[in-house]
């Protein structure tokens, strides 16, 4: 079995781009976004063609925002950063990857919208074959994807705990202890083999979308729809959707960054930082396996129509207030690993 050494030497001979080049790539990228959709608001003003009004790209930016901070996108962030980071990567665009996959099947659904495509009307509706379709789907990809990277990074918390207990016990830690071992590693090696870099979450991100059943994504559309029945020019609408990615774009970017840097930081020094490591990757790994039942089980309550109370429940939970309660626990998990770290520094 490879040591993290000899995955480490692997890594370096791939990454040919320094970190600080590519964070600069990644979050130019998210400023073209941004560019995109200020040149396409401005360009109707220009044409004499009727305004599209800054109020409703600046509504299409904050739900953009909102979005962002799905709980299913937290996880499969999250958890998507510590497979990488476990292979002592630097997974600077997982974020963004996974979130203009996403946001690819909005921009798609507005294009079709400003050429007036009425298809798009049926996938909108509720309780039609198409809807449904889209929305089994994307809750089938994204429930088993969360379901296999929270067993995987489940097996992970388990393993490091029980290395944590031994190190406080003054066992030594090597490269093999930390690496991915166990049944649960071993039965997943083959499914999560094919996401080996942050560029495949992209298509991970783009499946997520296809269920095409959150309030923001449908309410950008009307709002396209009301809009270009204004009088709007084409162009100018599609100022919409690109403003939707480019404010998701940033948020998952840097939430990426975030969990990559968490993660790189329990690495560096595993003996001082390893509970700071497990209850990180505690947390992700229970996010992911929280939302994979509650993704599943909405859908199976969708599609058999069942009308117990548990299912119900799970296809009713709003993932966008549960997404800011794990960023705060995140948050505070860092927090306190930080002012732990200060305080043993300042004790020595």
């Amino acid at each position: 079995m490879a040591t993290i050494g000899q995955m480490a030497a692997v890594y370096r001979r791939r990454a040919h781009l320094p970190l600080r080049t590519r964070l600069l790539v990644t979050f130019g990228a998210v400023a073209a976004l941004h560019a995109a959709a200020v040149v396409l608001l401005g360009s109707t003003a220009a044409g004499g063609g009727q305004p599209l009004g800054v109020g409703l790209v600046l509504t299409a930016y904050l739900a953009g925002v909102k979005h962002s901070y799905d709980w299913d996108h937290l996880a499969a962030i999250d958890n998507s950063t510590r497979k990488f980071a476990a292979e002592l990567r630097d997974p600077v665009s997982v974020g963004f990857a996974f979130s203009l996959g996403h946001s690819s099947v909005v921009v798609l659904a507005g294009v079709l919208v400003v050429a007036g495509a009425s298809l798009v009307g049926s996938f909108m509706e509720e309780g039609t074959a198409g809807n449904l379709l889209l929305r089994i789907i994307g809750s089938g990809v994204s429930g088993l994807f969360l379901l296999a990277m929270g067993a995987f990074n489940g097996s992970a918390f388990l393993r490091t705990l029980k290395i944590y207990r031994s190190a406080r016990d003054g066992a030594s830690i090597t490269d093999e202890d930390l690496a991915a071992r166990g049944l649960v590693a071993r039965l997943l090696a083959r499914p999560l083999a094919r996401v080996r870099h942050p560029r495949n979450i992209f298509v991970i991100g783009f499946l997520f979308g296809l269920g095409f059943d959150t309030a923001t994504t449908i309410g950008l559309l009307v709002m396209a729809t009301a809009a270009s029945l204004a009088g709007v020019s084409p162009l100018a609408l599609m100022a919409l959707p690109l403003a939707f990615t480019a404010a998701m774009t940033l948020c998952d970017t840097v939430n990426g960054v975030a969990m990559m840097r968490m993660y790189r930081s329990a690495l560096t020094d595993p003996r001082r930082k390893l509970g700071f490591n497990a209850a990180i990757t505690g947390i992700s790994a229970v996010s992911a396996l929280f939302i994979a039942v509650l993704t599943l089980g909405g859908a199976l309550h969708e599609v058999f129509g069942l009308g117990d109370p548990l299912t119900s429940w799970f296809g009713s939970v709003d993932l966008g207030d549960a997404g800011l309660l794990l960023v705060a626990l995140l948050m505070s998990a860092w927090a306190a690993a930080a002012l732990h770290g200060r305080t043993s520094a300042r004790a020595r």
